[in-house]
């Protein structure tokens, strides 16, 4: 993509922030160890799967929102389907099967801090999505469409992106990608279409090593040149508990400091984080702003205990700054 022809994040007014995928619930070990070898007390289940996230973070912060995904006709779906139509996602994309579970992640943390996950959700519910008629009546009307990497191995997303890319570009919207996807699992076709997500992106959303990933180099300034010449809008780089860069097309770079909390889950933050970067841009605000308010998301959601239990909109964010240390 030319330089002429590289787009900037497309309002509101053009039409809803989109994204599909995975659709799960989490339960979690409260005790640390390793793995999940011997009887184990367990919490949850909490909604979770990171376009769900994302999604539900865009509609508590007032953005008009919309989910491609599927759930089973079971308990689980019922508690992921509730917290979305709850907080305002429009889950008409939705579909609900008889025959596959919903999908599910068991997490026990480590003493060191890492984490063990039994996963179910290529043989699931999540597994199952698909370019339905309503997927293309979401994706019709929509303004802009966020794609995560962690569904890039999900059976139907190939289809379901191509088609909203199309829809979207067409009504003047934009696309947003976080590549959270291991580097080991970008091999041959999916690697082609990642590298494809990364080129269309009018932001991308990596953390850490993830935009060297993105850029297939080692140092962090070469990368971000690489992928503006490639035809990346910007680029914001999630740091974690350090905060946040912001690097645009024009050259000019905002560093945003973290806050100060204590870490009680991980699990979110980062899909938090993206979704109120984008949703401020998309309502207006100026980047250093919208950088802000995205750390303080990120920050907050780890202080709660399961995935999506520190979603939270603007009133409740702007408490949180007031009384929060940031680090320096």
């Amino acid at each position: 993509m030319s330089l002429s022809r590289r787009r900037e994040i497309a309002s509101e007014s053009v039409g809803p922030t989109i994204a599909a995928g995975e659709i799960l619930v989490e339960i979690m070990a409260t005790d640390r160890g390793l793995g999940f070898l011997e009887p184990l007390t367990l919490v949850g289940p909490y909604p979770s799967g990171a376009p769900a996230i994302f999604i539900d973070q865009v509609a508590r912060l007032g953005g008009s929102a919309g989910l491609i995904g599927c759930v089973g006709r079971d308990d689980f779906g019922t508690i992921n389907l509730e917290r979305l139509q709850r907080d305002g996602v429009d889950v008409s994309a939705v579909a609900v099967s008889d025959r596959y579970p919903t999908g599910s992640a068991f997490v026990r943390y480590r003493p060191d801090g890492g984490r063990d996950f039994v996963y179910n959700i290529a043989e699931s519910a999540a597994g199952q999505i698909r370019l339905t008629h309503e997927a293309r009546q979401l994706a019709d009307r929509a303004g802009h469409l966020h794609v995560m990497g962690s569904t890039l191995s999900v059976a139907g997303l190939r289809d379901i992106v191509a088609y909203a890319t199309k829809a979207v570009r067409a009504r003047g919207g934009s696309t947003s990608f976080d590549p959270n996807v291991r580097k080991e699992l970008i091999d041959g076709a999916d690697g082609t279409q990642f590298s494809a997500l990364v080129d269309d992106a009018d932001l991308l959303l990596p953390s850490g090593e993830e935009l060297l990933t993105a850029a297939g180099v080692d140092d962090e300034c070469q990368a971000v040149k690489a992928l503006i010449a490639r035809g990346v809008g910007e680029i914001v780089l999630k740091r974690g508990a350090a905060g946040s860069s912001r690097f645009a097309a024009d050259g000019s770079r905002i560093d945003c400091a973290g806050f100060l909390v204590e870490e009680v889950d991980p699990t979110g933050a980062g899909d938090c984080f993206g979704a109120t970067y984008l949703t401020c841009r998309r309502q207006g605000m100026e980047p250093g702003k919208a950088l802000f308010y995205a750390n303080a998301a990120g920050a907050r959601n780890v202080t709660r205990r399961g995935p999506m239990e520190g979603v939270t909109g603007f009133d409740v964010l702007d408490g949180f700054i007031a009384g929060t240390q940031r680090a320096t």
